[in-house]
């Protein structure tokens, strides 16, 4: 029997990206509205519902969907960068509830849907810098973490927010090993956790996060390493105290709590001066680091007077 030829389509007939997924949000809104009988849409018929934010994104080029879903750190799942896309696949994001203590007027565990609800989701595409020396440009989905920790009516003994990761060995099998002190957590400054740039993000390239990067909600803090940014939020606590953090606990030499993208500050086993950004081909020239991953002229404000090599 002969098989028939393959037929290539031409440019003319493929629906760009952006096309797509036009289409693809007004179908399920539309789905969302049919299923909710007149109420308000469910969270995830409406989460690709959003409005870019241009004065806060970057003009440079992104990196593929495909790039920011295979390659990631998330030892949750295991260390090598490959492991989180091909183990993540057991882990179950939703429904998901998120837990609000401490120093605030407002606590309790919330639904997911009770935390994105009051907000208007935006896309902010921002850099993101690995502490190992790569780098992405990654268009993410999200809201102000400002705007929900308001909400929360944090007292004026709230001097830090602290979050913590779910504890789920049996489908994050990478917390069967004592690689970290499971489950993961980490911290701001309540200065740095209000600031504008500081996001709560739910999605990439207009589609709901991926397991491996982070589902259902995750940090991105732009100016700062990318092992600042937890993933899986489960908990939310406000404090009056720094709160410890997983990366400081385990090599307090290399890994400080502030986690500020400097490149005049080493790590201990590597140079932090140049980064290779994913994507780029591994023969293509590394660039130089800028202080504050390019943010310092809306960041740098929140550390003056302090010593960056001693708070690294």
């Amino acid at each position: 029997m002969r098989s028939p030829r393959p037929v290539t389509p031409s440019p003319s007939e493929i629906t760009p990206r952006e096309v797509y997924l036009q289409r693809r949000r007004l179908l399920q809104g539309l789905l969302g509205l049919a299923v909710a009988g007149g109420t308000t849409a469910t969270w995830a018929a409406s989460a690709l519902d959003y409005r870019r934010n241009p004065a806060l994104s970057t003009t440079e080029p992104k990196n593929s969907f495909e790039d920011i879903k295979a390659y990631n750190n998330f030892y949750e799942f295991g260390t090598d960068k490959g492991d989180p896309a091909r183990l993540a696949g057991r882990f179950r994001p939703r429904p998901w509830s998120v837990t609000v203590a401490g120093e605030a007027g407002v606590t309790g565990t919330f639904t997911l849907e009770d935390i994105l609800k009051p907000h208007a989701l935006e896309e902010r595409i921002y850099r993101l810098r690995c502490v190992e020396g790569w780098s992405m440009v990654i268009p993410w989905v999200g809201i102000p973490l400002g705007s929900v920790l308001k909400r929360f009516q944090p007292t004026s003994r709230a001097k830090y927010v602290a979050f913590k990761t779910v504890l789920r060995p049996e489908e994050m099998p990478g917390q069967k090993f004592p690689v970290l002190d499971w489950p993961y957590v980490e911290g701001l400054r309540m200065d740095e956790a209000m600031h504008p740039l500081t996001i709560l993000a739910v999605g990439l390239y207009g589609e709901l996060l991926a397991n491996q990067n982070g589902a259902p909600l995750r940090l991105v803090v732009p100016w700062k390493y990318g092992f600042k940014s937890i993933k899986s939020i489960a908990e939310i606590r406000f404090t009056e105290k720094q709160p410890p953090t997983s990366w400081n606990i385990s090599a307090p030499q290399e890994y400080g709590f502030y986690a500020n993208v400097n490149p005049e500050v080493d790590h201990p086993r590597w140079s932090q001066a140049k980064e290779r950004r994913i994507g780029s081909g591994l023969f293509a020239p590394r660039v130089p680091t800028l202080p504050f991953n390019g943010y310092a002229e809306q960041v740098a404000g929140l550390y003056r007077g302090m010593d960056l090599r001693r708070f690294f």
